[in-house]
């Protein structure tokens, strides 16, 4: 770690507050400092949202809710997910050469995407209810900063660069919603959001590729077209079954929009993504630090021999608990909060965010098993469920679509993700306990 001591020292006084009393090294240190930089994002964010609220329309939510759906489909498949092969290898030359399949995964991808959307213009526009062509562009430019911003990321956590990672989330936070005012100012309307976006993303990563810059140095003498040919063959079942699943969970999250939008109108796609963003806002706070630092630390643990399953039931029990107050007085006060915080027109989100708290809770509460399930390799298994996911979340939505209320219909949803979210976290405890026993048995 000593050498990345140079390189963050003009940024350790922001960071120091909060991650000080930790020991050097540990879990706790290392969440504490990526949760300080996401706090300050969060709260940046959170903060100027009740001016983007009055700046922007539910109808620019709606368009902006719909390609950003879209985008996270299409993001969600652009590495391939080589970027969660990078943080498990034991030697850093095996890290280091799956970066590169990795960067070459995003560009791959991101071509063929754009020859497809550029010869069926008209089909890419009506889904993501675009009223122009810069959209597609848009959309193309999103796909590539965002899959290399993916990578940059998983090679910071790898070595744990978590100081870059954090101030990375600060830039991201203020750059967004710097251009969103403007944006709204200049009357750009959905345009002006999704370029924030772009935009927030390009000056996060250059502050990440400090340390890939700096970390090349030393290993660029490994990379190599023969073992990066070896690595993408070795951890196949990564773009074979992590992708597909992480796809088809991307298409799972962004269906309400597309699917909202198409049956009951695009103010009402805005107000539901406008809600949901809101309440994952205060949860992007501890998940997206948590994701960091856990999938690293349980990574190391497993290579070394490690039990998983007590940190497994703290770290899952725990987000329960830090969850069930919050999502209580919202449940009771949303619509309230909502009108008062960003204006009267958005009282419907807050009707809606107040049943899609069910689905939440537990969506805060399953990220150690989705972590868990990467580590133990279950891409195969959790391919199936994603795809039992879809399929459910889908028939849900089109029913109530035809035939239900557009509140009975996101409550329904809301149940359906409660249900089979705490299905996973069961299937995951299972899975680590009988780990856990089988190794006790080895070792008597």
């Amino acid at each position: 770690m000593k050498r990345y001591d140079i390189l963050v020292k003009y940024k350790a006084a922001l960071l120091n507050g909060l991650s000080g009393r930790f020991q050097k090294g540990t879990f706790l240190r290392n969440l504490s400092v990526v949760m300080t930089g996401t706090a300050i994002a969060q709260l940046i964010s959170f903060a100027m949202m009740p001016i983007v609220s009055r700046l922007f329309t539910p109808a620019d939510f709606g368009i902006f809710g719909s390609y950003n759906a879209v985008l996270e489909v299409l993001s969600a498949g652009v590495t391939l997910q080589y970027t969660q092969a990078i943080v498990l290898p034991k030697h850093q030359e095996e890290g280091i050469n799956l970066f590169f399949v990795s960067c070459l995964s995003v560009t791959l991808i991101t071509v063929i995407s754009a020859m497809a959307i550029f010869l069926f213009p008209r089909l890419a526009q009506r889904l993501i209810n675009a009223p122009s062509g810069w959209f597609l562009l848009l959309l193309t430019v999103a796909m590539l900063v965002t899959g290399l911003n993916q990578t940059l990321q998983a090679w910071c956590i790898r070595v744990k660069a978590f100081k870059f990672t954090s101030v990375s989330q600060v830039i991201r936070s203020i750059s967004a919603i710097g251009i969103w005012i403007a944006a709204g100012f200049g009357h750009m309307g959905a345009v002006g959001l999704a370029l924030g976006v772009i935009l927030a993303d390009i000056l996060a990563s250059f502050n990440l590729w400090r340390i890939v810059k700096h970390d090349l140095k030393e290993t660029r003498a490994s990379v190599a077209w023969k073992r990066m040919k070896q690595l993408a063959h070795e951890f196949h079942d990564f773009p074979l079954f992590a992708a597909p699943q992480n796809v088809m969970n991307a298409l799972s999250q962004g269906l309400p929009v597309l699917l909202l939008g198409y049956f009951y109108g695009i103010g009402v796609a805005g107000a539901y993504a406008f809600g949901i963003r809101i309440l994952q806002a205060p949860m992007g706070f501890l998940l997206t630090p948590l994701r960091q630092v856990l999938f690293q630390k349980a990574s190391e643990a497993h290579n070394q021999g490690g039990n998983l399953y007590p940190l497994f039931i703290k770290t899952t029990g725990g987000l329960m608990v830090l969850a069930l107050i919050p999502c209580a007085v919202l449940f009771v006060w949303s619509p309230q909060i909502f009108s008062w915080f960003f204006g009267s027109e958005w009282r419907e989100a807050g009707v809606y965010a107040r049943w899609l708290l069910l689905w939440m809770f537990v969506a805060f509460s399953n990220v150690p098993a989705v972590l868990f399930a990467r580590i133990l390799r279950q891409q195969r298994n959790l391919f199936i469920y994603d795809c039992l996911l879809l399929l459910l979340r889908t028939a849900v939505l089109v029913l109530g679509g035809f035939y239900w209320t557009t509140l009975t219909t996101i409550t329904s949803f809301s149940v359906l993700g409660f249900i089979l979210n705490a299905i996973l976290i069961g299937w995951i405890g299972v899975l680590l306990h009988f780990k856990q026993l089988r190794v006790s048995q080895l070792a008597t």
